[in-house]
């Protein structure tokens, strides 16, 4: 049998291949690997078998080291419970927990045809037909995540499914604290106003976490085809995953947004109120507090960033000039400040 002769960095090539060969049915040896996605998250590789068949392979980052954040077996737990449910995912083919086969432990996936739309110039590659399409069916695919029976998927247990609100407020304040790089009085005020206002939460739900339109893939026609990135997947409160859409969100007619991907901005996308008016007709759901899940997400946003700012001015993520990283901060800043003003009583 031929054998590829060379190691990508996060793959061993040879023993990878023998593992996909004795536990994925249908992948056909020799194969090539391709990395689709990195940096500082998981990685995720393109599995091309000599028949053409491919597949998606999902690892830790190299030198990871809070293996919790990196959890690849939580990660297929969750697609593989939502495989028959209405929630569009990746079929789940493979699990492998032996570090010795490639360093760390992965999964296989089914490999999903389709679009992943991170900016305005891949957004334009879809018509405006399917553009609209997409809006409604991103608005839909989140309503069915939201109403996956946790018993038939097999993930009652996987979280807390209280307090989801207010453990995330006390878990990202705790990293704003440790890592923020300068005085930023208005997250702190936030913080403050989200502590006190936090809605009773109802009955638990999947919430993803990141979920927005660049964690999916599209096909031609604007349907959600398979959601993506489940890594900080959890249990609590689905109007989180609202509110951080409306963050991820800017529609054509929309005003500024701390979030500059900028693909939902092309003519065909809707608004940021007809996609969460979509959700709240299909889900039932009453979204009367949104402006609070909203405030949340630019919150959680700013911490977020900050944290990544602190890594890159610290040196941990590579050497860059201060010009370089000035976006990043004043991203941190915009959030905060939209946060703010989404707490704001509306005139």
């Amino acid at each position: 049998m031929t054998r590829a002769r060379t190691d990508l960095a996060g793959v061993r090539v040879e023993a990878v291949s023998d593992w996909l060969r004795a536990h994925v049915p249908g992948a056909v040896a020799p194969f090539s690997f391709d990395l689709i996605a990195g940096g500082h998250s998981n990685l995720t590789y393109r599995v091309t078998g000599s028949d053409g068949g491919r597949f998606v392979l999902r690892r830790p980052p190299l030198g990871h080291v809070l293996a919790s954040a990196h959890d690849m077996g939580r990660e297929h737990r969750i697609i593989s419970g939502l495989r028959d449910s209405a929630v569009p995912v990746a079929p789940a083919l493979g699990w492998c927990d032996d570090v010795d086969v490639t360093g760390a432990p992965f999964y296989v996936m089914g490999f999903v045809d389709g679009h992943v739309v991170r900016n305005r110039e891949l957004a334009e590659r879809l018509t405006p037909d399917a553009r609209a399409n997409a809006s409604r069916s991103i608005a839909d695919t989140l309503a069915a995540i939201h109403a996956v029976d946790l018993e038939a998927a097999g993930l009652t247990d996987l979280a807390r499914h209280e307090g989801y609100v207010a453990r995330q407020l006390k878990r990202w304040y705790g990293q704003w604290q440790q890592q923020h790089t300068r005085e930023l009085p208005l997250v702190d005020e936030v913080h403050d106003e989200l502590v006190r206002r936090v809605p009773e939460q109802g009955r638990a739900t999947i919430v993803h976490g990141d979920y927005r339109l660049d964690n999916c893939i599209v096909s031609d026609e604007g349907e959600i085809e398979a959601v993506l990135d489940w890594e900080i997947c959890t249990l609590g409160d689905p109007l989180a995953d609202v509110g951080l859409l409306q963050v991820y969100w800017t529609g054509p007619g929309d005003g500024a947004s701390a979030w500059a991907a900028g693909a939902s901005t092309a003519a065909g996308f809707w608004d940021r109120r007809q996609v969460a008016d979509r959700y709240a007709e299909v889900s039932g759901r009453d979204l009367g507090q949104l402006d609070f899940y909203v405030a949340f997400g630019y919150w959680k946003l700013a911490c977020i960033l900050e944290g990544v700012y602190a890594r890159y001015i610290g040196g941990a993520l590579g050497d860059h000039d201060a010009d370089e990283l000035e976006p990043f901060r004043q991203q941190v800043d915009a959030a905060a400040t939209m946060a703010a003003a989404a707490l704001e009583p509306t005139p």
